[in-house]
């Protein structure tokens, strides 16, 4: 029996990664787990694409210092811009796993011919999405749009009330988006309103979540590298940020679901 019981890492640029460490702890349950919010530089979408490498290496680094076996990028503007450098620079040493692949992976399996991408502006602005999804299969449609009040709307709470509804119809209610078969909710924040999101399309539209399928895809490679812990969990999950606040911690509790044991670890000297 496999008993691995050395970490997964989990990063992103802030709190939203959480929702993806949720994923991996619901299903994956034995394993331990060690978040790092890189708060000190959010959000990632604003800086250059040097800045997020940089800030990736480091967070990489930190994590291999900490034993993990793995380690998962939770945020879609790493995944776009360092993920090949880390394998460059890591991949020897450890197994990485980025946000966007394990969902276009999941598109491309269920074989759609019509899908719709929403995401923060930097993350449209990418392409990363439609371009992926095209190699995968040069005839499938994607309908792209930036969606940038979801993640304040989120953070500020307003879930299932007027404003969410409003904002979410305004930008749902798209011509582009009448006739896709699925809903990618390209953004790690957009899993919290996932169920009020599918209450406004079609019971026909399929609304994809990237964290589940992130989860999944963390699975299929530890069980592939005989890495999983199949014994009883042994170590505390840990959870650091680069610059830590009271309001951050606060809004924890909405992301991961429990309030969590937040510290700050500086890790750029």
């Amino acid at each position: 029996m496999s008993k691995d019981t050395r970490p997964i890492g989990i990063f992103d640029s802030g709190i939203g990664g959480l929702t993806v460490a949720n994923a991996i702890n619901r299903l994956l349950p034995n394993e331990s787990i060690i978040y790092y919010g890189d708060s000190a530089h959010l959000p990632y979408g604003d800086k250059s694409a040097d800045a997020i490498r940089f800030f990736s290496l480091r967070i990489a680094k930190f994590f291999i210092q900490q034993n993990c076996k793995i380690i998962v990028i939770a945020c879609n503007s790493a995944s776009s811009t360092a993920y090949d450098t880390l394998i460059d620079f890591f991949g020897e040493e450890i197994i990485f796993i980025n946000v966007i692949d394990p969902l276009v992976n999941n598109v491309l399996d269920l074989g759609f011919k019509n899908v719709g991408v929403i995401a923060t502006k930097a993350t449209i602005a990418t392409n990363v999405y439609q371009s992926k999804l095209r190699a995968g299969n040069p005839t499938i449609q994607v309908n792209q749009l930036a969606t940038p009040l979801l993640v304040p709307m989120i953070e500020e709470g307003f879930h299932k009330n007027q404003v969410s509804h409003s904002i979410i119809s305004n930008y749902l209610d798209r011509k582009e988006f009448a006739n896709i078969e699925a809903l990618l909710l390209a953004c790690t924040h957009y899993p919290l309103i996932k169920n009020e999101i599918q209450e406004f399309v079609s019971d026909q539209i399929k609304v994809l979540d990237p964290n589940e399928a992130c989860a999944s895809q963390v699975k299929d490679t530890l069980i592939k590298y005989n890495i999983i812990n199949r014994g009883d969990k042994l170590k505390k999950d840990l959870f650091y940020v680069s610059d830590f606040s009271p309001s951050f911690l606060e809004t924890t509790k909405m992301f991961y679901g429990e309030q969590v044991d937040l510290q700050e670890a500086l890790i750029w000297k």
